[in-house]
């Protein structure tokens, strides 16, 4: 029989297992500094540590600070996310780095309710900030954390439902740490349920022998539990046929056209995209149709939808008029430091 649940005491037990096992060296660790925080969440939003890695440093060395970001151009911002995905992630960041120097001074809210009123900053991202820099005693939910507290409490309630979503963050809210340690508390404590959740109380496989709340552990205790959290709704996948235009002189320099918003690869530069083979024929001069090859078709999975692309290549000698489509000739130079959707980049790098 697991132990009744005593929330100071299981808040305590995380603080102790996070700086003794916990993830303590990350790049954006061991610093109060919201900027470097608030960016690491937002990279780190469906996306690997792994991954991140690289493209938190890279755009660190680029835009040191959030002054710097919000003087950036939206370009040189999708540049710089350009492969990371989610690219409303980088649009968003942008606009608020714009919005923390215009109505904040350039200093970020040192509040959650604050927080969330920015561009891009959900609920458990603005608690992730404040208690991560500033020690306020907010909860956090992101999708590990919440794996961890349905399993510890046996929350059944289906998350599906917002009344069951609002039942959980009030759950979540009794564990913190008590108001009287919290200020000393938060930041390791809101570390420690994201190390719980991404490295002991995994999905699929939750290495439940070395958790420091397996005694209190309710799901644990009941043998199953990979049956929490419970959703019963969730998002069908769908699939998308695209024909892209790839039309490149024997210079280097590409045709691109920057995406419209909202839809598909939305603000980043693209080559043109048609619905079908023969939208693309009519978009091209009837002289430049015999120089047409077709690629490998080929697919691309987002989160919900996989993308059919079929590539066609127009290679011309120099830059030549296609004033029928909107876009322009970038310069072999040029393209690389530009925001382009992952498959653009990768057909680019491999001609």
């Amino acid at each position: 029989m697991n132990a009744p649940l005593q929330p100071g005491a299981l808040a305590a037990q995380v603080v102790v297992w996070q700086a003794e096992h916990g993830r303590n060296s990350l790049p954006w660790q061991n610093t109060q500094d919201p900027y470097r925080v608030w960016l690491s969440e937002i990279m780190l939003q469906q996306t690997q540590v792994a991954t991140v890695r690289g493209y938190f440093a890279r755009f660190m060395d680029a835009l040191p600070t959030v002054q710097d970001l919000a003087l950036a151009s939206l370009d040189e911002v999708l540049g710089l996310w350009s492969g990371l995905g989610y690219y409303s992630r980088a649009r968003n960041l942008h606009r608020c780095a714009q919005d923390v120097v215009r109505l904040h001074g350039g200093a970020f809210p040192r509040t959650a309710e604050l927080l969330v009123t920015l561009p891009g900053i959900g609920r458990s991202t603005a608690a992730a900030i404040s208690s991560l820099c500033f020690g306020e005693r907010v909860a956090i939910l992101d999708a590990n954390v919440k794996r961890v507290v349905t399993r510890v409490l046996g929350f059944d309630g289906d998350l599906a439902l917002a009344a069951q979503e609002r039942a959980l963050w009030n759950a979540a809210t009794d564990l913190l740490p008590a108001a009287e340690v919290a200020a000393q508390s938060m930041a390791r404590y809101t570390q420690g349920m994201m190390d719980l959740g991404a490295t002991v109380c995994l999905p699929k496989k939750p290495l439940c022998l070395l958790c420091p709340l397996q005694s209190a552990c309710r799901a644990c205790a009941a043998g199953d539990p990979q049956r929490y959290p419970v959703r019963t709704r969730k998002l069908k996948r769908s699939s998308q046929s695209i024909w892209l235009l790839w039309a490149q002189t024997a210079g280097g320099a590409v045709w691109l056209q920057a995406r419209p918003t909202p839809g598909v690869w939305a603000g980043l530069q693209c080559f043109p995209l048609f619905d079908s083979e023969a939208a693309l024929m009519d978009a091209v001069p009837l002289q430049r149709r015999a120089a047409m090859q077709p690629q490998a078709t080929f697919v691309h999975v987002l989160t919900h939808k996989d993308l059919h692309l079929h590539p066609w290549r127009l290679t011309l000698e120099n830059e030549a008029d296609l004033d029928a489509l909107s876009g322009q000739w970038v310069a072999a130079a040029q393209w690389p430091a530009m925001g382009l959707p992952a498959p653009i980049r990768k057909l680019l790098a491999s001609a």
